[in-house]
């Protein structure tokens, strides 16, 4: 093989989720729903967060951050799946397909990176509550926040960049509804040595230490729980940290769910179904969480709502 950039293709074919004309427009129709939802949900949480001073604080400075790359995560890949079902050519170009693979990484790396940093916030809230105040400042998650963001996009960066040297002379659908890192490199015709390297590298950077880091957290955030000595106070403490960590159960159990099982377990149908859940369904699920398990959210987007058109934000 030799060697350069010998790409002979000049798109590549997104299978989607069904090549049936019939179930296409339902899931035209279905994941249009969700993605309007999911845009909407997002927006009320950074706004109500935005206009209540009393949510101005770590937690929910993480949380509106949270909201914003869930939309950027989900605006990836839906809007061109809907574009392909309405037109009904599945075709992506080659520069697309690299465009949207570096910018699915740099979201769902900045998801990442973001849950492991509201997990550190909920362990200083309550395993260091006289310190948290003089160690969260407005300064700090700021720089953890653009740390998330610059991190993700060098991941993205070099998992794109490798990509652009390897050859593609033979098939070129991807049995997926987005450009897939993984899929992708199945469909290359020369040595991907590199690029599995630095996807359990790199990648593993950006997507086990946060989720090492949120384990720990939790580990130690259990255990100064159990020694509250008051049942409402341990009640309390559970309840700030519930829907966090319902978001974590569902973000990294999709993840691991696609790209941690034995190869002998994957099938088409598990795989795809996977990916639906963690790139479309939980950045839609998010804001429910939140609002729904939270006071103070359920009175900030009361407030929102009861604002009068016209109102200054």
């Amino acid at each position: 093989m030799e060697g350069g950039n010998q790409t002979s293709i000049s798109e590549f074919i997104l299978l989607g989720l069904s090549n049936q004309p019939e179930k296409e427009r339902v899931l035209f129709f279905l994941f249009l729903i969700m993605y309007v939802i999911t845009v909407l949900w997002n927006l009320l949480i950074i706004l109500a967060i935005r206009t209540d001073s009393h949510l101005h604080t770590p937690m929910y400075f993480f949380l509106s951050n949270l909201s914003l790359v869930d939309i950027c995560f989900t605006s990836t890949t839906v809007p061109k799946m809907l574009v392909n079902y309405l037109s009904g050519n599945k075709a992506i170009s080659y520069v697309g397909c690299l465009t949207q693979m570096f910018f699915f990484i740099w979201f769902g790396g900045i998801d990442s990176v973001i849950l492991a940093s509201m997990s550190y916030d909920r362990y200083m809230a309550i395993c260091a509550p006289l310190h948290y105040t003089m160690i969260m400042t407005q300064k700090v998650c700021t720089h953890l926040v653009a740390a998330c963001w610059f991190w993700a996009c060098i991941d993205a960066l070099i998992h794109t960049i490798s990509v652009m040297p390897l050859s593609f002379c033979g098939h070129n659908k991807i049995p997926n509804f987005f450009c897939d890192l993984s899929l992708v490199l199945k469909l290359a015709c020369s040595d991907t040595l590199l690029n599995d390297l630095m996807i359990y590298i790199v990648g593993g950077l950006t997507a086990i230490i946060p989720f090492i880091s949120i384990l720990i957290s939790y580990m130690c955030i259990f255990i100064a729980v159990l020694k509250i000595p008051s049942a409402h106070g341990k009640k309390k403490a559970f309840k700030t940290c519930g829907s966090h960590l319902a978001v974590v159960c569902l973000f990294y159990g999709t993840i691991i769910g696609v790209y941690f099982n034995p190869t002998s377990s994957h099938t088409a149908q598990k795989d795809t179904a996977s990916t639906v859940m963690y790139t479309v369904v939980t950045p839609m699920l998010n804001p429910f969480i939140y609002s729904l398990r939270n006071n103070d959210m359920k009175r900030a987007l009361r407030m929102l709502f009861s604002r009068e058109p016209g109102i200054s934000l």
